[in-house]
């Protein structure tokens, strides 16, 4: 048993069923605390002869992480012992997780209830590895988006009494209305309950708060199927014309390469294709679009709303001036720009170790523009990379029979940072 005298912090997980059903060490570190904080809904499970500080979740919550981090003691000797208690395992989905990106786990004790996700399996009989768990709690419901494919189960920690009936519409619209939706509110209290129905006509009141949705997807003959995987149908995205294409997308992106929590600068992002398909690669892969045109930002926010990744951020402005306050990336896409000013470099320049920078041309300026940087930077900073041209034909009619009709060339560079 580790040694937790010296920690200061506890998070405890607590499920519906409350304080008798906390395991004796959890009592103890909550009676040894000289501060609690809580939900509302959590703080009024302490005992009454509970004689510490009581304190309700602030919002939004990063204001709590701060006051928290705040408390953090000089030296041992003048520690306060503090305990927050959160709903199942405060690492997933909760406030140990983020209390974590301040905080050494050295300093936290960390004592997890059941997770909302085991306790769900338990009651639908699905095994947890088999299913995609995920939140809208806090987060828009267009996240669900990528997740929609035939035959998914997915386990949903829901945003409020309105989320099943946004899950349901969003369901129907994408052909998947006879999917099964399991509605489960006060997981392991005394007012659990659980209820279903069919998307397409889902009728249910609204219910409590506190829920959780199962969803298991099933599609329909006229379902709009989209594969996480990069190289969406153009017509999926609204678009002026200006959209890197479809195959150019998806060799693009094999090439940049989407990595977990890492971080893409899609720079004259057009409609926001290339960004948008680098998130839908994970719900953790992040992205900044950055685009001058006005109407082109309305198009880039509709198509992260309808396509699944609410959280892309859009910068308004030109590169490179926008580019200095950004955080730097691990990888860099150029759609286009290559004549504003030094943009390749600039790019390359605030590019991280290890990270990739694809840039496309379709004209013979920037095709100079890509074989100059290359000839220029090869070697250097242990750059390795390419210069390939890509061309592709779409068969079409001519009259009664089928030709060949060539898109426009591209020319590409792709290039990885050394460490």
């Amino acid at each position: 048993m580790p040694d937790i005298s010296k920690k200061w912090l506890c998070v405890i997980g607590i499920g519906e069923d409350g304080w008798d059903n906390l395991s004796a060490d959890a009592r103890d570190l909550l009676y040894e605390s000289e501060i609690v904080l809580g939900g509302e809904r959590h703080l009024k499970m302490l005992p009454k002869d509970w004689e510490g500080e009581r304190i309700v979740w602030s919002s939004p919550i990063r204001e709590a992480v701060s006051k928290i981090v705040s408390w953090r003691p000089e030296d041992s000797a003048s520690a306060q012992k503090v305990a927050i208690i959160a709903s199942g395992d405060p690492l997933c989905y909760g406030i140990a997780a983020k209390l974590l990106r301040h905080l050494p786990i050295e300093e936290i004790w960390i004592k997890p209830a059941l997770t909302t996700f085991s306790l769900m399996c338990s009651r639908i009989g699905w095994s947890l590895p088999d299913v995609e768990t995920l939140t809208i709690h806090g987060r828009p419901v267009e996240m669900l988006h990528p997740f929609v494919q035939p035959g998914a189960k997915l386990l949903i920690l829901s945003k409020g009494e309105e989320s099943p009936k946004q899950a349901a519409e969003l369901l129907s619209a994408r052909g998947f209305g006879k999917s099964k939706i399991t509605v489960l509110e006060h997981l392991g209290g005394t007012k659990e309950r659980q209820f279903s129905g069919q998307a397409d006509s889902w009728n249910h009141p609204e219910g409590a708060a506190l829920n959780a949705m199962a969803i298991e997807c099933i599609p329909e003959n006229n379902a709009n199927v989209l594969s996480r995987n990069p190289g969406l149908p153009d017509e999926i995205f609204l678009h002026d014309g200006q959209l890197t294409k479809r195959e150019i997308r998806a060799v693009a992106l094999s090439k940049l390469m989407p990595v977990v929590d890492h971080l893409l600068w899609d720079v004259g992002a057009g409609c926001g294709s290339v960004s948008i398909e680098w998130m839908r690669t994970n719900p953790r892969c992040r992205a900044v679009a950055i685009e001058k045109s006005k109407s082109r930002l309305k198009l880039i926010e509709q198509n992260s709303q309808e396509l699944g990744v609410p959280m892309l951020q859009i910068i308004s402005g030109s590169a490179p001036e926008v580019l200095a306050d950004l955080p730097a990336p691990d990888a860099v896409f150029i759609g286009g720009g290559l004549s504003s000013g030094n943009l390749l470099q600039t790019c390359w320049n605030a590019l991280k170790p290890g990270g990739r920078l694809v840039a496309n041309a379709v004209t013979l300026e920037g095709e100079q523009k890509l074989l100059q940087w290359q000839n220029e930077n090869a070697g250097k900073s242990g750059a390795s990379g390419d210069l390939t041209r890509l061309s592709i034909s779409r068969a079409e009619k001519i009259g009664k029979f089928q030709g060949w009709k060539e898109m426009r060339s591209v020319i590409q560079l792709a290039v990885i940072k050394g460490y």
